[in-house]
């Protein structure tokens, strides 16, 4: 997989214009994001893959909190229709930030993913099903016949990663730096070893933050906003691996939580920026982002991906 994520920030008309943009540049895959608070998800996806021929679309990732883990299976399955079998199903548990704004405690995560993608595949397959777990389904079934949907879990968690490198089809691992991905190989090769064959081959994805331009200090300065929200919400184990001071961390998670964004992108250390993004000129992120396949099978650059958004697709795209 060569793929982009796409944040619905922007109106769906101009998502549509950058999927274009990524399938001209020769990625394979268009993911576009969600958080109740930017443009629908899957309007996007929708809009992409009528302004596209071949690049695979697919949410990166998609909740099942906030929609019922069924009406979340119909409606990938009506994104991979409409697409002409070109979706893929990102599914995670979300983030829980934006979460507590709708009064969501997302509770026992992993389970609640595991569930909702089993039941997913059962409906895609033409079953009803009947499902008492995390969510309740009581012969539910879709009305119209659906394909095989590739499944990518979203995860940073040790757990998480070890349940998507056994049941799905691939992870889609949110880190930036190389310890993460060494760390994170251990986990996929543990769920891996638990895999029964048929499951067939799994995809090791490396999902991480990039931000590239001709001028690699802007680039690195774009980067500041995404990265508060990492670094102000990492666990101390994370920041451990990095070297990251915990205060430094604490006063950027502090100005989050004040709503203060612009200081908060103020906190951040320039040792923040290297472990939780990919930043810099062209050629500097090409390495890193080499340095992150020594580890991983596949790459998405995910948001903010750099000061010209447009622009940003095209350098990623002429990277080998």
């Amino acid at each position: 997989m060569r793929a982009v994520e796409l944040t619905p920030e922007r109106p769906v008309s101009t998502m549509a214009q950058l999927g274009a943009t990524a399938e001209s540049a020769g990625f394979d895959t268009a993911f576009v994001s969600h958080h109740y608070n930017n443009r629908d998800q899957f309007a996007a996806l929708t809009a992409i893959a009528g302004e596209t021929d071949h690049i695979d679309v697919g949410p990166g990732v998609a909740n099942p909190y906030e929609t019922h883990p069924v009406t979340l299976a119909s409606r990938m399955a009506t994104l991979d229709e409409y697409s002409g079998d070109r979706g893929v199903f990102g599914v995670g548990p979300g983030d829980a930030s934006t979460l507590a704004n709708l009064g969501i405690d997302p509770d026992s995560p992993l389970r609640r993913v595991l569930e909702t993608f089993k039941v997913a595949q059962r409906l895609w397959d033409g079953e009803r099903v009947d499902h008492d777990g995390t969510f309740e389904a009581d012969d539910a079934g879709l009305n119209y016949d659906a394909g095989e949907i590739p499944v990518y879990v979203g995860a940073q968690g040790p757990h998480m990663t070890r349940m998507a490198a056994k049941h799905a089809d691939g992870v889609l691992y949110n880190g930036a730096h190389p310890r993460d991905y060494a760390w994170a190989s251990d986990r996929v090769a543990e769920g891996l070893g638990e895999r029964p064959d048929h499951r067939g081959d799994f995809d090791f994805a490396a999902y991480a933050a990039v931000s590239v331009a001709e001028d690699g200090d802007a680039a690195r300065e774009e980067a500041r906003f995404p990265v508060a929200f990492v670094a102000g919400g990492a666990p101390p184990p994370v920041l451990e691996r990095h070297d990251i001071d915990r205060s430094a961390a604490s006063a950027v998670g502090d100005a989050v939580s004040a709503g203060e964004f612009r200081e908060a992108a103020g906190e951040v250390t320039d040792a923040m920026l290297d472990a939780f993004c990919i930043a810099g000129s062209p050629g500097d992120v090409e390495s890193e982002i080499d340095a992150v396949l020594e580890y991983a099978d596949s790459f998405v650059a995910a948001s903010p991906l750099g000061p010209d958004v447009e622009r940003a697709i095209e350098l990623l795209g002429e990277m080998d």
